[in-house]
């Protein structure tokens, strides 16, 4: 697994470790046997309320600390200046850290217009040194124009919904025009068909290789990095145990031609969407 550089000359292994519904003794569990795996990034958020979770599994893995790329997502409810370096803290008391790897805007809440204060707090914090890295999720090109505009500082990571139905190529190469890494949730298409897709399966078939080992790898081909989860060990292995094959131009450009215009799985348009 190779490592990615980021803007600020942090760096992000190329696969992360979704944590959403991971809850309790059972959630920390599956959490230290994904850092067991080879697992080094943990994604959580203030809304999946999880955080303590992931920091009993931080606490219980033998991964030194150092090692562990923690992400977490600032809600739209606390962007308001003094709120997010509020929600801040709260996130690094209840993983029961010092610092934050990596921080984000879970959404930006356009109608509110409170986005550009909250980076301004995140900003702040990363200087006081209780973040490492700063970035965003769900954001299109005009809210990242507008950030740059507003305090001349771009996110390192903009994370989005993003799998073989809604492959949002556009998005992809406008995040890569201003050095920014995309990150993909729900990379496998969480509760869709895609996993049982016929032209994927073929590919699959071809390499002997899984349908979810196919699709992480064609993220990972497109410089995206994908953050699955999945409480089986199994599982769990098997997504990380993609650097042993390559997808050829005719199986990447199978799945690109698999997009859909009404992709999203649950209609959440970044435009109008709000989320608290």
């Amino acid at each position: 697994m190779e490592q990615l550089n980021m803007l600020d000359g942090q760096i992000i292994p190329q696969i992360g470790f979704g944590t959403y519904k991971l809850n309790g003794m059972q959630g920390a569990h599956a959490i230290v046997s994904a850092l067991d795996q080879g697992y080094r990034l943990l994604d959580t958020a203030y809304n999946y309320e999880n955080e303590g979770t992931v920091g009993k599994a931080i606490e219980m893995s033998n991964v030194p600390r150092d090692q562990i790329i923690i992400t977490s997502k600032l809600p739209g409810r606390y962007q308001d200046y003094d709120a997010s370096l509020t929600a801040i803290r709260e996130s690094i008391y209840r993983l029961g850290v010092e610092y934050l790897d990596l921080y984000l805007i879970h959404w930006p809440n356009p109608k509110q217009g409170k986005y550009i204060e909250a980076w301004q707090a995140m900003i702040d914090a990363q200087k006081a040194g209780l973040v490492k890295s700063i970035g965003v999720c769900n954001f299109l090109p005009e809210h990242i124009e507008t950030l740059e505009k507003e305090t001349g500082v771009l996110p390192v990571i903009n994370q989005i919904e993003l799998h073989p139905y809604f492959n949002q190529r556009e998005m992809v190469k406008y995040n890569a025009s201003k050095g920014i890494v995309t990150q993909a949730w729900s990379p496998l298409g969480r509760a869709s068909n895609v996993i049982n897709d016929e032209k994927i399966t073929e590919i699959a078939d071809k390499h002997n290789k899984t349908i979810p080992q196919v699709i992480l790898k064609w993220h990972i081909q497109n410089g995206v990095v994908p953050i699955p989860k999945s409480t089986s060990v199994a599982r769990q292995f098997q997504n990380i145990d993609i650097f042993d094959f390559y997808l050829d131009s005719d199986d990447l450009e199978k799945i690109d031609t698999l997009t859909r215009e009404d992709g999203r799985r649950k209609d959440q348009d970044p435009a109008v969407y709000e989320e608290f």
